[in-house]
């Protein structure tokens, strides 16, 4: 099995220029197969639809936790409503500011094998794959490589092959 028969096509996907809220919109509204939930990450294009970066659900849950919280004890600096002040606050940020940059991908070609070796020593639960001219052209979660990999356990679909 290789990248391209698992992973999920790119539909969406943030702009540098899109605020902190726009982004959130999109992480929950998108979807991933049949689920409803939205996704945990999405890639990030330039004009040109190169990739510039990644946003993930943890780099939104960042950009609301003021750094200085990690040097100091949480309860005597925090109240009762402050991550929606944070929130609304952090809420026009740009996806530029935010994203990581340093994106782990793997090719559409990829053996499955290939894709777990990148995500496990990278420690990417979600990876952009690319095609030949190193176009994104999908997402791969490490959900649905589990998934995979429980139905190989369980011997169901037999006739895939890596």
């Amino acid at each position: 099995m290789k990248a391209k028969d698992l992973m999920i096509p790119l539909v969406k996907y943030l702009k540098p220029g899109d605020t902190l809220k726009e982004a959130a919109n999109l992480l929950s509204a998108a979807r991933r197969r049949e689920e409803k939930g939205g996704v945990k990450a999405l890639p990030v294009l330039d004009k040109h639809a190169k990739l510039v970066g990644i946003v993930s659900i943890g780099d939104v849950l960042k950009s609301v936790y003021p750094g200085y919280m990690y040097l100091m004890d949480l309860g005597a600096f925090s109240w009762d409503g402050m991550v929606e002040t944070f929130a609304r606050k952090a809420s026009g940020k740009h996806v530029k500011d935010i994203m990581t940059t340093d994106v782990i991908t793997v090719k559409e070609d990829s053996t499955l094998m290939e894709c777990i070796d990148h995500m496990l020593k990278n420690k990417a639960k979600r990876v952009p794959v690319l095609n030949t001219e190193n176009a994104v052209v999908g997402m791969l979660y490490e959900s649905d490589v589990f998934y995979e990999i429980t139905r190989a356990m369980f011997n169901k679909d037999k006739g895939r092959t890596q």
